[in-house]
């Protein structure tokens, strides 16, 4: 009887069975933090520490030599827009631009990937990633090679007159292409498509097959099946394409660098002179928390003026 009641009141080294769930569950609560403390430590160590850094230097004074100190010399920040405004307009325009065209091609591109390619879907996604596998400058510098002023490229837009078109509308001159607007803005385009192309091919991609079956029993034309069921099903992949396009675009210096000329600099371009060679680290780092504080409000703007649940 004794060793019955024994069985039944607990375990052979006298605990009690049930606190063993209730341990199980306070250790349960703990995991999703520990999953979460790599992530957070690289944000604090990556992140957080350098942009501290970062604002406490664009309030300092002084100079490389003698040394700098912080002051809250907030007056760096007035003095940086009102000298490079117009880096800041070119670059918003340039990334404007660049998104635009990025998504007149990248569209048409994940139609096709998505629901004509079949089973070469594999290779043709291959192929818009491929160029990730070269360096960002090396595709810089093709660039610059296939838009050289005795190249076929220009003669061929030169012959059909393009570049009297681009040139009335300020995005080339005198026959030429490199150093040019258009020469920046074809490269971001070029650099940033994959960026748009994925974004729009994982949208569509979901899209159900039978729902333009359904709209096609429904004499819907193709035109219409795309504007009424195509297109607002692929938003979701639209906004997302836009903000990876238009982000990274805006920061752009390299582009602007070896594409351009000094009337082409952008905001990139700017803070890569006043950190390396001027050796100006407030007006650097007061430049770089404008800039991100520029696009944080155009991206919030955007992305409340499309709706957060296009993200989903």
């Amino acid at each position: 009887m004794s060793a019955l009641g024994t069985l039944g009141t607990g375990t052979p080294g006298g605990g009690d069975t049930k606190a063993a769930p209730a341990e199980l569950k306070r250790r349960g609560r703990w995991v999703p933090y520990a999953l979460l403390l790599p992530g957070m430590l690289w944000l604090v160590v990556f992140f957080a520490i350098p942009m501290v850094v970062q604002g406490s230097t664009s309030l300092q004074t002084g100079n490389l030599s003698k040394g700098y100190d912080f002051t809250w010399h907030w007056s760096t920040y007035w003095h940086a827009i009102e000298q490079y405004y117009p880096q800041f307009l070119r670059s918003f325009g340039y990334a404007a631009a660049a998104t635009v065209l990025c998504l007149a091609i990248g569209y048409p591109v994940a139609y096709a990937i998505a629901f004509k390619a079949g089973k070469w879907r594999g290779m043709w996604l291959v192929l818009v990633i491929a160029p990730f596998f070269t360096s960002f400058l090396v595709r810089t510098l093709a660039w610059k090679t296939i838009l050289a002023d005795n190249g076929v490229v220009v003669d061929v837009l030169n012959t059909l007159h393009f570049t009297n078109v681009t040139a009335w509308m300020g995005l080339t001159q005198d026959d030429r292409v490199l150093a040019t607007p258009l020469a920046v803005i074809c490269g971001l385009t070029y650099n940033f498509l994959p960026f748009m192309v994925l974004p729009l091919y994982a949208s569509l991609e979901r899209i159900d097959p039978r729902l333009h079956e359904a709209a096609g029993d429904l004499y819907a034309s193709p035109r219409t099946t795309f504007r009424t069921v195509t297109f607002p099903l692929s938003l979701p992949g639209v906004v997302s394409g836009t903000l990876l396009t238009f982000i990274p675009a805006s920061g752009d210096y390299v582009n602007a660098q070896w594409l351009g000329s000094p009337d082409t600099n952008m905001a990139g371009n700017v803070i890569q002179t006043q950190f390396l060679r001027v050796l100006d680290y407030p007006t650097a780092a007061a430049l770089s928390f404008i800039l991100m504080l520029l696009i944080v409000l155009m991206v919030s703007a955007y992305i409340r003026k499309a709706g957060t649940e296009d993200l989903v």
